[in-house]
């Protein structure tokens, strides 16, 4: 069931069906008018819808009639049961990323759906004679547990002024019931108490059993904390307890009838189809016919005309936590009827069984809808941070091929390089006598250097615009930011700049190893020339960076020879062939520390086990299974 958001207490002061309280001051009648008999829908067969101004029935227990076992809503199946636990197992294995899209929407589905299987189906379709829970729920101060302590026939629950008074729920039943409301078969989750002696509250979030010989075997009756309290640990549990019974007597005041929080609980019921009688209580004299039609007439407009009806008059004839005058006669007398006529107490809880059935028709496809909605949020994030990275590459790839590296530092080291006539001393005609290069100098080795430090500066500059890229897109999915600063993603790794640095000298080696390795340059050089491989790498990544394309400007007479020299010594399409290679060679070893900077977005959507589409399609599979094994 859907858990709404807590509702503020009210200072209001309400009427008393609860011990010691006050009278309330008189409710004007509301202006709606029930609708014509003609209009309303009939009761149906078997279901004992008490007028207001009925006669009681005779003071009985709730069940006395018989106390023989009814067989449950549904016999053991054992393919029903299968499909059952394939679904349980499906849904258990959803997991949603916290502050993403569809996470709350997800997670409240994922819990209603499992709730229902562990507490309700799953325990009937194995045991066919688990008695018959009867939930008592509604607003606050509506006297629950009032009316809980009459129709049992003695106080098993507290009641009194404060309000909420039920902070936790009590569980009434025979002694030789208690053994179905163990941990093992009921609830599992949820810690109990058994009560011993005279009522007791239990503590915060646990539950309290309490044997009583008064209950007929096979019938049990929940005092459920409020719907609407102001503590939201209260209407979690009347949600959750509502999940698990058979029958709910949904009780509200004249005064909180019309709350929004009252008809969201009601809607679910009638959406279920959920096997339900509604208590008016706190009803005045004065107003009382205008107060039970205008709430009749709500109860049709929303779905709700065949629930069996009943009102609670303004009465302060309490003792000992029941009513002392015959005030739940009525309901008791209703209750009775279900519960101590077989045929009547199994079609009560069959059709809240197959309400339940049925209405996992839409709920686990809407479960599917949000595992969607975060598989999609997932897709578009993993995009987001390939689309930011794909795009830092393809500006490096221009960066190292427009000359734009060939400026300050990097120009300032070629003019000085060329000016010297280092790189055309490394580069020797052969003669009659064989002659070894020289090898670079110093100055080509600074302008070695240079170049790595601006390709290296390049590579990290152009990884931390990505980064913070992929970060912002991240940030237009509401809770992917907080993703992303919790997973570190809004900083560059420490390491970075070293294997930026170590990427940029191993290509600088394998463009060495090109020019050493190159076939024709062996067959065609050798003869003439004797030339030194670092020298002539370092004029050919002069060029891949974008010499001849750039602002370059470089002056002297050797400067421009080993640009000439590279042409006439390997031939054009040696040369070009060399180039492609060592270009790309650049492009796979920047792209490779790339896929390493997004792969930490990818690990942290990973991390966050955000659900796909095959879990989607996993819970379509289950339900259509279900459907087939119904």
């Amino acid at each position: 069931m859907t858990r709404p958001p807590a509702v503020p207490a009210t200072t209001e002061q309400v009427g008393s069906t609860s011990d010691n309280a006050t009278e309330p001051p008189e409710v004007a009648a509301p202006a709606v008018e029930a609708p014509p008999a003609s209009r309303r829908q009939p009761e149906p067969a078997g279901r004992s819808a008490a007028l207001p101004d009925a006669p009681p029935a005779a003071p009985r227990p709730v069940g006395a009639r018989s106390r023989a076992k009814h067989r449950g809503p549904v016999a053991s199946d054992a393919q029903l049961e299968r499909r059952l636990e394939e679904m349980r197992t499906r849904v258990r294995g959803i997991e949603f990323a916290p502050g993403l899209p569809g996470a709350s929407e997800g997670e409240t589905a994922r819990a209603d759906v499992l709730d229902q299987l562990n507490d309700y189906l799953l325990p009937r379709v194995r045991n066919a004679d688990t008695p018959l829970l009867i939930a008592v729920a509604g607003s606050t101060g509506a006297g629950k547990s009032t009316l809980v302590n009459s129709l049992v026939g003695e106080q098993v629950t507290t009641t009194g002024v404060r309000r909420p008074t039920t902070n936790s729920p009590v569980l009434a039943c025979n002694p030789a019931d208690v053994h179905w409301f163990s941990e093992a078969a009921f609830l599992p989750s949820l810690p109990r108490v058994r009560q011993e002696g005279l009522a007791m509250p239990g503590k915060d979030g646990m539950l309290v059993l309490a044997a009583s010989e008064c209950m007929p075997e096979g019938v049990a009756l929940l005092d459920t904390p409020d719907v609407d309290s102001a503590v939201s640990a209260h209407h979690e549990f009347a949600a959750k307890f509502l999940d698990a019974a058979d029958l709910w007597v949904f009780v509200t005041t004249s005064r909180r009838y019309a709350d929004a929080r009252v008809w969201e609980f009601l809607q679910v019921a009638r959406d279920r189809d959920t096997s339900l009688a509604v208590v008016l209580s706190r009803v005045p004299r004065r107003g009382r016919e205008q107060l039970t039609a205008h709430f009749g007439a709500m109860l049709a407009a929303n779905g709700l005309g065949h629930a069996a009806r009943f009102t609670i008059p303004e009465t302060d004839q309490i003792a000992g936590g029941r009513f002392t005058a015959n005030t739940a006669d009525q309901i008791r007398s209703y209750l009775a009827d279900v519960a101590g006529d077989l045929a009547k107490r199994d079609l009560v809880s069959r059709r809240t069984f197959v309400g339940v059935l049925d209405s996992f028709r839409t709920r686990v496809p809407e479960l599917a809808r949000q595992v969607e909605v975060q598989a999609e949020a997932a897709r578009t994030l993993a995009a987001a941070a390939e689309r930011a990275y794909s795009a830092g590459l393809a500006d490096i790839d221009e960066a190292t091929r427009n000359g734009s590296l060939l400026r300050g530092k990097v120009l300032a080291r070629w003019q000085d390089v060329a000016a010297s006539g280092e790189l055309g001393r490394s580069l020797r005609v052969r003669g009659r006598r064989k002659a070894k290069p020289e090898g670079m100098g110093s100055r080509a080795q600074a302008l070695e250097k240079a170049i790595r430090d601006a390709v290296e500066a390049l590579v990290v500059s152009t990884a931390e615009r990505a980064a913070e890229d992929a970060v912002e897109r991240w940030g237009e999915i509401p809770g992917a930011r907080e993703l992303a600063e919790s997973h570190g993603l809004t900083t560059l790794p420490e390491d970075l700049p070293r294997q930026a640095r170590a990427a940029v000298a191993e290509w600088q080696r394998r463009v060495v190893g090109l020019i050493a390795s190159d076939g024709v340059t062996k067959r065609s050089v050798a003869r003439f020339v004797t030339y030194d491989e670092e020298a002539f790498a370092l004029v050919l990544i002069i060029g891949l960076l974008g010499f001849g394309t750039s602002e370059v400007a470089v002056s002297g007479g050797d400067s421009a020879a080993p640009q000439r020299l590279l042409k006439a010594v390997f031939g054009a399409e040696s040369l070009r062939n060399i180039g492609a290679t060592a270009r790309q060679d650049l492009h796979d070893r920047i792209s490779a520390l790339f896929e390493g900077e997004q792969r930490r977005f990818a690990d942290a959507l990973a991390a966050a086990r955000i659900p796909g589409d095959d879990d989607a399609a996993q819970l379509h599979q289950a339900t259509n299974n279900l459907e087939i094994a119904r």
